[in-house]
């Protein structure tokens, strides 16, 4: 029996790649039943955690009787995802129209790169391309270096799943209200646009307007950044508050060093970052660490993949565990009455065709 505030919460979803999939396994890890469609044939990799929690049908949706049965699926479920192009689902007669007409309450998520209208919504792309429209890739990198790509976590991650869950669940809630469903246009320039918004309002401010590796939050200051240790390894240096930045200084015996007295001269951060540096590169990272230990001066380790699971905070935490004799994230957000769970491993295609069309369609008794 599946275990999270979400349980009884069904959701279909067309399997695909990314930022839909990665939307899907949370809400199976709070507890919905996730029913996946897959194409039959195409191998789903047994380790992906991606693919946790689910159920797989294997439906030819180039087959009419097949898209009737992910039609008949659609009629009993709460949620519909996918993560097409505009224009693919309508084409395989699964659009929202035919979706909404069997079943009026059902919201449909649709995760996109551009969005379901505008010059570019037919066009392919991936993270880097959407954030380059955000603003948010000009923004990371070193100061005159080229933009960072930040992994794939601000256009697929982060403004993509999040805000297509957030969609989701907010039309759910209306749904349940109204009766009546709808379509969440989930798009990763628009989840990056507004992850962007906080330095947009800044530069409306006057408070964001140093080029890229030149701004406070961005690497420019030498009070937020990151330090090399004798060792190879980093420190991260956060201490933004004058209680923070003055915690740093005693640590580091710079009290009465009149050239950090200046915090915000961002004339002298550069001869301040160097002398930070030069400070950090005399002691391995851990050391530092111990230095630091009970301090405000907000400084942590930058730990490494494999580092990730053994500090001491997030073992205590349990952040990490292994599922399926994988190393994955523990579910999250923590609930303190209804607690999810790392569902079963990826499923097969179709491995479960007959007992879900069992449980979803049989009539009810």
């Amino acid at each position: 029996m599946t275990q999270g505030p979400l349980a009884g919460l069904r959701v279909l979803e067309l399997a695909g790649l990314g930022p839909a999939p990665f939307a899907c396994a949370l809400l199976a890890d709070a507890g919905a039943e996730v029913v996946r469609i897959d194409r039959p044939g195409v191998p789903v990799e047994a380790s992906d955690i991606l693919a946790r929690g689910r159920r797989s049908v294997a439906l030819d949706l180039k087959r009419p009787a097949d898209v009737q049965t992910a039609l008949a699926l659609a009629a009993r479920a709460d949620l519909f995802v996918e993560g097409f192009r505009p224009g693919v689902i309508e084409r395989l007669g699964l659009g929202p129209d035919e979706l909404l007409q069997r079943n009026p309450r059902l919201v449909i998520g649709r995760m996109t790169g551009w969005g379901q209208h505008g010059p570019l919504a037919a066009d392919v792309g991936h993270d880097i391309n959407y954030i380059a429209l955000s603003g948010a890739l000009a923004s990371i990198g070193t100061a005159g270096g080229p933009p960072v790509p930040p992994l794939n976590l601000v256009g697929d991650f982060g403004g993509g799943a999040m805000l297509l869950l957030f969609g989701l669940l907010a039309a759910l809630h209306e749904a349940r209200q109204s009766g009546r469903g709808q379509v969440v246009d989930a798009a990763m320039v628009d989840g990056s646009i507004a992850l962007m918004g906080i330095f947009q309002w800044m530069r409306s401010q006057g408070r964001w307007n140093g080029p890229r590796g030149g701004n406070w939050l961005d690497g420019g200051a030498h009070f937020y950044g990151c330090y090399a240790c004798a060792d190879g390894r980093w420190l991260a240096v956060g201490a933004i508050e004058p209680a923070f930045y003055r915690a740093l200084r005693d640590r580091l015996d710079l009290l009465d060093d009149a050239l950090f007295d200046a915090q915000h001269d961002t004339l002298q951060w550069p001869q301040q970052k160097a002398r930070l540096a030069a400070i950090f590169a005399t002691r391995d990272r851990d050391a530092w660490c111990k230095h630091f230990d009970g301090s405000d001066a907000c400084v942590s380790p930058v730990l490494e993949l494999d580092e990730v699971a053994a500090h001491p905070h997030n073992a205590a935490r349990g952040a990490m565990h292994s599922a399926f004799g994988v190393p994955q994230p523990a579910p999250v957000p923590r609930f303190s009455r209804t607690p999810g769970a790392t569902g079963n491993a990826p499923r097969a295609p179709g491995a479960d065709h007959a007992a879900v069309l069992r449980d979803w369609l049989s009539p009810a008794p």
